[in-house]
């Protein structure tokens, strides 16, 4: 059983929970335990789409420095690459999923939420990348999912001076894609995630694996990758059951089994 990282189900959508008090602080334990949850999210059939959710005070103030504060080169060259894939696991989930941000979001608890597929935060948020001003970069896909999401020149702004910004900022520059109230936050998370529910599973995750794999690699790879998996879905009932249902009763009638 984890300590400070659950996944709860209910209605198809699975919420994993940040819950390690004052501030979400990322240690190796809760790194470890969100990848699991992450992993767990995959593999149940019951689970449909995923909302990471840090409470409605903060969403994730980032990695724990005391932790790291004391670590060398030596102790982190062999684990850099297994906190980038604990901090991003939400990316890996073949399934929509949406971070719901209260409070801060800084550093880990950025790139996380950068992992997702949207960003929904509250308009007390404050997100950024500060880890220049500890002496370091990101270290869990912040360079890399922040530069694809609102391009290198405003990336490069957000790393180089670690400011942090609020919601309106956020939502402006495309770092975040809805803000609302702060105590509706998990609502309006859980309204986006609930669409999904009862659609084509295995189409959804195909976009997703279109989309994201297609950002990797150059255009003609891109549309390789798309033809691929676009034939792949002729193999499955729902791509049968949408099209009869289509051609029988119009669009947006189909109930999908997900298979």
């Amino acid at each position: 059983m984890t300590e400070f990282v659950r996944l709860d189900v209910e209605g198809g959508i699975g919420t994993i929970r940040l819950d390690r008090p004052p501030m979400n602080a990322f240690n190796r334990q809760v790194q470890e335990e969100l990848k699991a949850a992450a992993e767990e999210a995959t593999r149940r059939a019951d689970v449909r789409a995923v909302i990471v959710y840090g409470g409605e005070k903060v969403f994730a103030a980032g990695a724990d420095i005391k932790e790291m504060a004391g670590l060398s080169y030596a102790d982190m060259a062999p684990v850099a690459r297994r906190l980038s894939a604990c901090f991003g696991a939400l990316s890996e989930v073949p399934k929509p999923t949406v971070a719901a941000i209260t409070g801060y979001a800084l550093g880990g608890g950025m790139e996380v939420a950068l992992g997702c597929d949207r960003r929904v935060c509250g308009d007390n948020a404050k997100l950024g990348q500060p880890e220049i001003l500890l002496g370091i970069i990101p270290g869990g896909g912040g360079t890399q999912r922040m530069a694809r999401l609102i391009g290198p020149s405003r990336t490069k702004d957000l790393i180089y001076t670690g400011r942090m910004v609020e919601a309106k900022e956020a939502l402006e520059i495309g770092l975040v894609d809805e803000v609302v109230p702060a105590d509706e936050v998990y609502a309006a998370a859980r309204r986006w995630a609930e669409q999904f529910v009862n659609g084509p599973a295995i189409a959804l995750a195909a976009a997703k694996k279109a989309i994201d794999g297609g950002l990797d690699t150059d255009l003609r790879t891109g549309l390789d990758l798309e033809a691929e998996l676009f034939a792949a879905l002729f193999a499955t009932d729902d791509r049968r059951i949408g099209m009869e249902s289509f051609v029988a009763k119009g669009p947006g009638k189909a109930e999908f089994t997900g298979r």
